[in-house]
């Protein structure tokens, strides 16, 4: 993971010469530890053993104590306080907008729950205070040796793809699914119904990457709309599900849709999650495909210096196209398919997008061919191994 380590250590050093704090959100086993433990800090503090949570539960003024003995260290700068997982003592971030307010540290907070750190009346993410960064699982340029259908099949987590053979990435992608979103996100969303819940899960993962219909998972389910918009809600707060904004003005179509797309943050994950077995239909790979591009480009566009948003295009009445970069120089429409020899019918919604943003410039095809080669005008098929090639850096 040395790339994605590389531009967030760059990140982040950056955010702490400007005398800012941080905060890294990521799911489990995304490396957030690997990564802090590359930086330097005066004070490391981890909150995964319960003796040491128990210890500023009791009293949270013990963290103040500590800053204040780091500091009679003739420290010249401000110290460096390392905190690993602040979610599990959500009442500490109190304690840390004190310190950081009085100048007195700066801070490194590391957390795989957004919805702990927001959930109580006094607990909040500091607003104005941290730098947020997001640590996703491996790009695609790190995991250059795998096959196209390992990464659709198995994901990209850094532990799993560490592994020999797939037969050990199912066993422990099972344990994952099993372990983090069955406990601990059913019991975080406090369901009476932990069956509903289960079958959502289900429903979530297999619906991932198509625009969702509340009141289709409501009557599938048989719970109330209201409660599947909450549920969809923990996913993201627990950074399990990627919520995927629909561009919604045009020159001349006036029902596109508004409705969102869910991506579950890791195609290994999302397919245990969906009670899925490896033998899938090609249709069924075609789908998978646009998902995994989808991820890719969302965590490209994270490390990226720019400000990227992922969105999608879809008019009810035909035109669709599945990814759109948006960022201040315009637009970047992407079409997905799962064929080597793209043809021209392949870019005819792309025309279309093109036709309709003239801040979009140049479309493209992303599919198995193994080169670039030109579609249409201002139209391209690209491989899928180079798609990170359209976030600019």
């Amino acid at each position: 993971m040395d790339y994605v380590y590389r531009r967030m250590e760059e990140k982040i050093k950056r955010a702490l010469k400007r005398n800012k704090s941080v905060l890294i959100l990521g799911a489990r086993q995304t490396g957030k530890t690997t990564l802090i433990n590359r930086l330097k800090s005066d004070l490391f503090i981890s909150l995964v053993r319960p003796d040491i949570r128990l210890r500023y539960e009791k009293n949270p003024a013990t963290l103040a104590g500590e800053v204040e003995g780091v500091l009679c260290d003739d420290k010249k700068s401000r110290p460096s306080i390392i905190l690993d997982e602040v979610q599990k003592v959500p009442s500490l971030l109190d304690m840390v907008q004190d310190l950081i307010d009085r100048k007195k540290a700066n801070f490194i907070l590391t957390g795989s729950s957004a919805r702990k750190l927001r959930r109580g009346r006094n607990v909040n993410l500091l607003p104005g205070r941290v730098v947020s960064f997001r640590l996703d699982p491996f790009v695609l340029k790190e995991l250059e040796a795998l096959s196209l259908e390992q990464h659709l099949l198995y994901g990209d987590l850094p532990g799993i793809a560490a592994l020999d053979n797939d037969q050990d990435r199912q066993i422990d992608l099972n344990s994952y699914v099993t372990t983090y979103l069955e406990e601990e996100i059913r019991a975080e969303a406090l369901v009476r119904n932990l069956g509903s819940f289960a079958r959502f899960l289900e429903l979530a993962a297999t619906e991932s990457g198509n625009i969702i219909n509340l009141r289709k998972l409501s009557r599938e389910i048989g719970i109330a709309h209201t409660t599947i918009s909450s549920y969809f809600q923990i996913l993201e707060d627990c950074l399990i599900a990627e919520r995927i904004s629909p561009i919604t003005t045009s020159k001349t179509r006036k029902k596109l849709t508004k409705s969102q797309k869910y991506l579950f943050f890791d195609m290994g994950v999302r397919r245990l999650a969906a009670q899925e077995g490896i033998h899938l239909s090609k249709e069924r790979m075609g789908m998978l495909l646009e998902q995994y591009i989808g991820l890719e480009l969302l965590r490209c566009s994270r490390l990226s210096s720019r400000q990227i948003k992922l969105r999608f295009w879809r008019d009810p009445d035909g035109p669709e196209v599945d990814w759109v970069l948006e960022h201040e120089d315009g637009f970047v429409p992407i079409e997905v398919k799962w064929t080597s020899s793209p043809r021209k019918k392949d870019a005819r919604h792309l025309r279309t997008f093109l036709s309709e943003y003239p801040q979009a410039t140049t479309a493209y095809v992303i599919c198995t061919t193994p080169r670039k080669m030109k579609l249409d005008e201002r139209i391209f098929a690209i491989p899928w191994q180079t798609c990170d090639e359209l976030v600019p850096d």
